[in-house]
C-alpha cells in the first residue's frame, strides 16, 4: 500500500498545478511542470507497482484532467479575476458617433471615386462614405441609404 502514496500525492500535486495555471497564467510553464509531475507519477506506478495499476492511473488522468479544466475555467469565469463588467449605453458607452443617423436619406455628390469607399460632399460637409460594393465615379449624385456603426452607406441616384 505504501507504493501508492507517492504516485497519488504526485497526481494531486499535478492537478493542483493545473488549477494554479488556470488562475495564474505562466505562459505554459506550469502546464509543462504539471505534465512532468503526471508523467513521473505514471513512471513510478508502472515501474514499482504494476502495469494494471498504471493503466488505471492513466484512465483516471484522462477523466480527471478534463474535468478539472472544465470546472476550473468555470470557476475562473465567476471569480474576481475575470472581467464581469459589460459596456452599455446606460453607462454612456456608444459605438457610434452621435448624429450619424441624421444623414439618412440626404443627397450629395461623390467628391472622390467610391470604390467602394471614398469621400462625398453632403449638405456642404465632407464625409467618408462607402457603397454596397458598387463603383461610383467622382461627381456622381449619391443618396445616404443607411448607417451601420460608423459607416455611412450610399447609393448612386439614377
Amino acid at each position: 500500500m505504501n507504493a501508492y502514496v507517492m504516485p497519488v500525492l504526485l497526481q494531486v500535486l499535478g492537478v493542483t498545478v493545473i488549477l494554479v495555471e488556470i488562475f495564474v497564467p505562466s505562459l505554459g510553464l506550469l502546464t509543462v511542470l504539471a505534465g512532468g509531475i503526471f508523467f513521473y507519477s505514471l513512471y513510478l506506478v508502472f515501474t514499482t507497482i504494476s502495469r494494471e495499476a498504471g493503466i488505471l492511473f492513466v484512465v483516471a488522468d484522462l477523466v480527471l484532467v478534463p474535468f478539472v479544466l472544465y470546472f476550473g475555467l468555470k470557476a475562473l469565469g465567476k471569480s474576481s479575476l475575470s472581467l464581469h463588467k459589460q459596456l452599455s449605453r446606460k453607462e454612456g458607452v456608444a459605438s457610434q458617433k452621435p448624429g450619424l443617423t441624421d444623414w439618412i436619406h440626404k443627397t450629395g455628390v461623390a467628391v472622390t471615386d467610391l470604390r467602394p469607399s471614398g469621400t462625398a460632399l453632403i449638405e456642404g460637409k465632407r464625409l467618408d462614405v462607402v457603397t454596397n460594393g458598387d463603383y461610383v465615379d467622382a461627381g456622381t449624385r449619391i443618396r445616404v441609404t443607411g448607417v451601420t456603426g460608423n459607416r455611412i452607406v450610399v447609393d448612386m441616384i439614377e
